[in-house]
């Protein structure tokens, strides 16, 4: 018997590349994808589509940043392609550095090349330090400084993430020049449908769900289904369906693991009332906090409140 090569077993991994974006520290946080292949990809739709085809074991997205809110592709693409499960998230703080060609300096730079996304977090600090300074859009921050080394870019500095001087030769003119020294990303890995991981305590749950119809207190109708189950939702945003206006999907993720009776009571509502419910995945936090709710929507409560009816039904002497 052969034993298979280690190129048949390594597992694959899409990411928004190239090298040196914050996708790729992402996904440098995932144990189990250290020495396997890691494919660079140009946007979350080729990366999930990997998934999909058996392209790829699992694809590392960003889902939400604290300043702009929601990725909305990301979103967009995880309502629509179906057979797609959410098993971890991941946080990744958000820096910038302006490098320049080697040799620049800070004081000759007149045009800068960035994402729009990174200009508009990084313009205070562009107005003190460079006042008359002139803004070329990039398609991404890590095309931003592959520019001015290809010999594409007409730029003199370029706004990126710090990584990039791992793989690129370019002269670090300034760090930490993002407007909002907190400003974090969440990012989740995607795999194929499987099995929830089991719960450890910290968990979180991502669904989205669609409105009924259109009728005063519909959107109070859904968020209820976890209220009165004691059930906090750490994100709601609202996503357009795209088949008429004014009809939504809404992005939901909540505390706590499907495997909690709360929780699995609250899909179970949930799924009566809406049309289509998408569940995404229940999977640790990234920040290891555990989820705490009042004794009263406890594992026990549920569970001595189905044995109660239970009883009923079966004409047991009521307690």
């Amino acid at each position: 018997m052969t034993c298979p090569s280690d190129d048949a077993v390594r597992r694959v991994y899409s990411y928004l590349g190239p090298a040196g974006t914050f996708t790729e520290v992402a996904l440098g946080q995932v144990p189990e994808a250290r020495d396997q292949t890691w494919r660079p990809v140009r946007n979350v739709g080729e990366a999930l589509g990997d998934v999909v085809a058996g392209r790829a074991d699992a694809a590392m997205i960003a889902i939400e940043n604290s300043i702009d809110g929601g990725v909305s592709t990301a979103q967009d693409a995880l309502a629509t392609m179906p057979g797609l499960r959410i098993v971890g998230e991941y946080l990744v703080p958000v820096s910038f550095v302006l490098v320049g060609r080697p040799g620049a300096r800070l004081e000759d730079v007149t045009l800068v090349a960035a994402h729009p996304v990174a200009y508009a977090q990084c313009l205070q600090w562009l107005t003190g330090a460079l006042p008359a300074h002139a803004h070329l859009p990039a398609a991404s921050n890590v095309a931003s400084a592959v520019g001015l080394v290809d010999g594409t870019s007409d730029a003199d500095a370029a706004i990126a993430p710090p990584g990039i001087l791992d793989h690129h030769e370019l002269e670090l003119l300034a760090e930490d020049i993002g407007d909002n020294p907190n400003a974090v990303t969440r990012f989740v890995l995607v795999s194929r449908t499987v099995a929830p991981p089991p719960p450890t305590g910290a968990d979180k749950t991502s669904l989205i769900a669609e409105l009924p119809d259109d009728h005063p207190g519909a959107l109070l109708e859904l968020l209820e289904q976890f209220s009165t189950r004691g059930i906090n939702l750490s994100l709601i945003e609202s996503r357009p369906i795209g088949d008429a206006l004014g009809r939504y999907r809404f992005v939901i993720d909540a505390d706590g693991h499907i495997e909690d009776e709360r929780m699995a009571d609250a899909l179970l509502g949930l799924r009566r009332f809406s049309p289509k419910v998408t569940f995404l995945g229940s999977y640790p936090r990234a920040d290891r906090a555990i989820v705490r709710y009042p004794d009263r929507y406890s594992d026990e409560v549920f569970v001595e409140a189905r044995d109660w009816l239970r009883g009923l039904l079966s004409g047991e002497p009521d307690r």
